[in-house]
């Protein structure tokens, strides 16, 4: 009787070992299938070096589908809180849609300003509403600084503060 106890103890612990192998294993095949293809990760972040832009040329590059407007500020242009200081540099970022209904505005360098001609918007060089129908400044994409780069896609302190103090709002 005892050797069918014991017998009986060891087939129960192996069952019970079993279960929870398979059970470890089929929470882990979930989450590989919810967890984003490498693909779409990468998609999610863009890295802009900024050690050679020139000033006051507006550079669109994209991230997740949507233009990134980056505009080095000259020495003139007045300072903003929306700015993104990397050491002496300081630069303007965001979304380049509209506001208003998402249309692209263009960059004119020598009034400084982000004019949309469908609705006759228009927003100053730091993306504030100039002239209506936009309802408020241009986005800012998440973003975090890395040396003299600017990595779109991931919120680093610098934009973290933005949200923080109602600069801008989640995208």
């Amino acid at each position: 009787m005892a050797v069918e106890k014991e017998r009986r103890n060891f087939l129960g612990a192996a069952l019970g070992l079993f279960t929870v192998a398979g059970g470890v294993g089929a929470l882990a095949a979930m989450k590989y299938t919810w967890d984003p293809l490498p693909s779409v990760k990468a998609a999610g972040f863009t890295t802009i070096d900024l050690s050679t832009m020139p000033e006051n040329v507006l550079v669109t590059e994209k991230w997740r589908g949507k233009p990134i407007f980056v505009l080095k500020h000259s020495k003139n242009m007045k300072s903003d809180p929306r700015d993104v200081k990397i050491g002496d540099d300081v630069y303007f970022v965001a979304i380049g849609l509209c506001t208003h209904l998402g249309c692209i505005p263009a960059y004119f360098p020598d009034t400084k300003t982000f004019d949309c001609a469908c609705h006759g918007g228009q927003y100053d060089a730091n993306g504030k509403v100039l002239k209506t129908p936009p309802p408020r400044p241009l986005d800012i994409p998440p973003f975090k600084i890395e040396g003299k780069k600017l990595v779109l896609g991931e919120e680093g302190p610098e934009y973290k503060k933005m949200l923080a103090d109602g600069l801008t709002q989640k995208v």
